[in-house]
């Protein structure tokens, strides 16, 4: 639901109230496969494309831990979360969740450019802005409310159906009644965004980053907009307008003593293999050989390509480059996820087995790597890899609680070891997380009758059951 023309940092308060709103009615309990190939949207409700990968996720939480800390706020509270968006985009919505575009990490060409943004963004969450939005929306009357909301649909609808006149008579709707209460609003945002950017400002001083990240992507995200904001009403912007704003930040940017400091080259090599694996899995291959050709050798531009061709079923191809970066890079978990994960969707699940097995060594606190490894042993016929993929799941839980495979898996397991009540309760409990009240229901019953009155089992299966009855 992006808007045309409309930039992340110079967001009109249409996009803002959209956020909050979504916020209200959007869960997100249920994520993709830990798989980047894999994302996806509910059908039953507002949702975002929501992508799911250990090692974009891991150096997401890199870039943003100091920041966390430096706001105050617990780095294990703060949700990072992925959208598969090539928008340049970032916000924060519901309490300490934070939603990063891909478009934003495939832009930046540093590290740092990154971190501004997420330390801007903490500033929103250490400045509890969303809270005080929402008392800011309190005191404006439900009918302007309304009328805000009505004037979003009519935009929206009107932006993604082409149709340019109901966009403008959304507009419309919004800037009658309510004009004056919205633009009360959009000041008090303004004073939001300030607040945020001098907080960022003082977050990367404190954990001895640079600024100059920050100030470049707001530059590039001016001169954007430019022709979006020139002739418009500065006061119905919900951000300062851009040139003002990057004055502003500039002064106080150029002050900070680490604004020359570069970022290390072993975390350029990282944010480049992100970008790299971005776009070998969201580009076409046509795009992926144009952007890292045959004649760049590095280790992002095989990464990239490697990718690209398993996605296109060349696994013969693709395998031979994936060995080459495990050689050149053997420590890094990743390259043997890759490799694994290519295997198993090549029909390889028994090949696919010992790679993966291999990333797990590397990095054994990361659920997503446990869930793909226990997928893999379940493609086979054992029933002792059943046991091993359970377990591993077991261990997932506890840093996935809300990923759906874990329980679709774990009812795999079960049932090839030949236990068929907590196989029938795992699928009750997959179901009742997919909102399938009706299946939860039928295997919530028939999984409560075989177990002893009063056990965890039974005790889970009727929770299921009064939480299913009562949707």
């Amino acid at each position: 639901m992006s808007m045309a023309n409309v930039c992340p940092f110079e967001n009109t308060m249409i996009r803002k109230i959209i956020w909050i709103w979504m916020s209200l009615v959007m869960a997100v309990a249920s994520l993709s496969t830990p798989t980047i190939a894999q994302s996806k949207k509910k059908d039953d409700g507002p949702s975002l494309p929501l992508i799911r990968d250990a090692e974009i996720e891991g150096l997401l939480r890199l870039y943003s831990k100091p920041t966390f800390k430096a706001a105050g706020l617990n780095p294990s509270a703060v949700h990072v979360y992925l959208i598969n968006n090539d928008k340049i985009n970032a916000f924060v919505a519901g309490g300490q969740r934070m939603f990063v575009h891909t478009g934003l990490l495939m832009r930046a060409k540093t590290p740092n450019e990154v971190v501004g943004v997420i330390a801007h963004e903490t500033g929103h969450i250490a400045g509890g802005h969303l809270a005080r939005m929402g008392s800011e929306l309190d005191k404006a009357s439900a009918k302007n409310i309304i009328g805000m909301l009505v004037g979003i649909a009519a935009v929206v609808g009107g932006a993604a159906t082409g149709q340019k006149g109901a966009s403008q008579a959304g507009q419309g709707i919004m800037m009658g009644s309510q004009g004056l209460a919205q633009r009360g609003l959009l000041a008090y945002q303004r004073d939001m965004e300030s607040s945020a950017d001098n907080a960022a400002l003082k977050f990367l001083r404190a954990t001895e980053q640079s600024p100059k990240g920050m100030l470049t992507l707001f530059q590039l995200l001016a001169q954007e907009s430019l022709a979006a904001t020139t002739d418009a009403d500065p006061y119905l912007f919900s951000h300062p307008m851009p040139l003002e704003r990057i004055r502003n930040l500039e002064t106080a940017a150029k002050a900070s003593p680490f604004f020359d400091k570069p970022d290390s080259p072993q975390l350029m090599l990282r944010h480049q293999l992100m970008q790299a694996k971005l776009a070998g899995f969201l580009y076409s291959p046509q795009m992926v050989y144009q952007r890292y050709p045959t004649s760049d050798n590095s280790l992002p531009s095989r990464y990239a390509r490697s990718i690209a061709m398993f996605r296109k079923g060349d696994i013969k191809n693709a395998v031979p480059i994936m060995d080459s970066l495990i050689k050149d890079l053997p420590t890094d978990p990743y390259f043997w996820e890759l490799k694994g994960q290519a295997l198993l969707e090549a029909g390889r699940a028994t090949e696919a087995i010992a790679p993966l097995k291999q990333a797990n060594t590397l990095l054994p606190n990361s659920g997503l790597l446990q869930i793909l490894y226990a997928q893999a042993l379940l493609a086979t016929d054992s029933t002792a890899n059943a046991k091993l993929a359970l377990s591993l799941l077991v261990r997932a839980k506890r840093t996935e609680p809300d990923t759906i495979e874990i329980y679709k898996f774990s009812a795999i397991a079960y049932g090839k070891m030949g236990d068929v009540p907590r196989a029938e309760l795992a699928t009750a409990e997959a179901a009742l997380a997919q909102g399938d009240t009706t299946l939860a229901v039928e295997k919530a019953k028939f999984a409560a009758g075989q177990f002893k009155h009063g056990s965890p089992e039974w005790l889970k299966a009727n929770d299921i059951l009064n939480f299913a009855t009562k949707k």
